[in-house]
């Protein structure tokens, strides 16, 4: 394997890389989004230059412009980075027993999901016996304001960071024709989410077929993955029974990777 020399006297040999990651990294160690001109004094780059960084960055979200306060903060895709090595890995194989568990507790099916952008990808899929296959395998990618997994993470995110991955209607899609498709749906449905402590998906991804959800938070609160149960609208079950067996298998995945356990309180 071939090693690039250090430049001389320390230069970066790629100035925009360099650049790119310093911002990201600056961002990283903030309380709160900051302002372009605050990144462009802070790290000694030109204001110019971090305008056009930070917009490229937004493009693939890895940063999110707040237009209203005129700041700019982390995305989603940064969040997703930094968390991939544990979710690619360890997070799937913690969670698959605890998910085949939790089928064979509810005899219904069950998923593990992480947010990717405005998706929601799943990980982990356990069917239970006699059940149909369902669209939720892993590798998967779907419109996280339609699934009971994307609601449950979305709850637990700053609304401003709502905000800017659901600016308008134009970034909703839909399945069944049903589920929010303007910001303002999707707030309510996530005020409700977090009133109810658990998300609720009814046909919005698949006729006939509803789940509940419950977010897995990491250490720093923030929702890391989401448990789902699955079945068909015309089995007659125990909700509250369902909900209950998702939180404690979120909740014990939440302790295995060193969150703070399932679901939560309010997003701020």
């Amino acid at each position: 394997m071939s090693v690039i020399p250090d430049s001389p006297a320390g230069t970066p040999q790629v100035p925009a890389a360099d650049q790119t990651l310093r911002i990201l990294s600056h961002l990283a160690r903030q309380r709160g989004p900051v302002a372009a001109r605050t990144i462009a004094d802070a790290l000694a780059i030109p204001r110019s230059t971090v305008y056009h960084l930070l917009s490229e960055m937004a493009r693939h979200g890895f940063v999110v412009h707040l237009a209203n306060d005129r700041r700019w903060g982390l995305g989603t895709a940064a969040f997703e980075l930094a968390g991939g090595y544990a979710r690619q890995e360890p997070l799937a194989r913690l969670g698959r027993p605890l998910l085949a568990a939790l089928s064979d507790r509810t005899g219904e099916s069950t998923h593990l999901a992480v947010m990717t952008g405005r998706d929601v990808l799943y990980i982990v899929e356990e069917r239970a016996h006699r059940r149909p296959a369902l669209i939720t395998d892993v590798g998967v990618r779907l419109p996280a304001p339609l699934t009971a997994t994307g609601r449950a993470m979305l709850a637990l995110l700053p609304r401003a960071q709502v905000r800017a991955l659901f600016p308008d209607a134009r970034a909703f899609a839909d399945r069944t024709g049903r589920g929010p498709t303007r910001p303002r749906e999707l707030a309510e449905v996530l005020r409700e989410t977090r009133v109810r402590g658990y998300a609720e998906e009814d046909g919005e991804v698949t006729l006939g077929f509803r789940s509940i959800g419950v977010a897995v938070r990491d250490h720093a609160g923030w929702p890391a993955a989401a448990v789902a149960i699955t079945w068909p609208e015309d089995v007659a079950g125990d909700r509250d029974a369902l909900v209950e067996a998702a939180r404690a298998a979120a909740t014990e995945l939440s302790r295995r990777i060193g969150g703070r356990g399932g679901s939560g309180p309010s997003a701020p």
